[in-house]
């Protein structure tokens, strides 16, 4: 279970590309992308996405979430795990 101080990352089978302030997400198996299977992540999305790099705590997160959106923490954290919760189900982010 994913709680504050857990320390997530990106799968290594997803391959990302940034266009404006949106990021595309295309799992890829043995070097082939399912098409099929494109997410697509709205600019709140993209910031929980940049910050979840194998270093920074979920808590950390929604920390930087409260002050670049300037939201309050509960909003945030509701956010933030509803977010992780999506992609995990998916094996986007570990």
């Amino acid at each position: 279970m994913t709680g504050l101080k857990s320390i997530l990352s990106h799968s290594p089978s997803i391959v990302t590309r940034k266009t404006g302030n949106e990021y595309v997400l295309v799992p890829v198996t043995n070097n082939i992308a399912d098409m099929n299977s494109v997410y697509t992540l709205n600019e709140t999305g993209a910031f929980i996405w940049e910050h979840i790099n194998g270093k920074r705590s979920v808590e950390d997160i929604i920390f930087a979430l409260t002050k670049n959106y300037d939201i309050d923490r509960k909003n945030a954290e509701s956010d933030v795990f509803t977010f992780i919760e999506n992609l995990s189900k998916y094996l986007i982010i570990q």
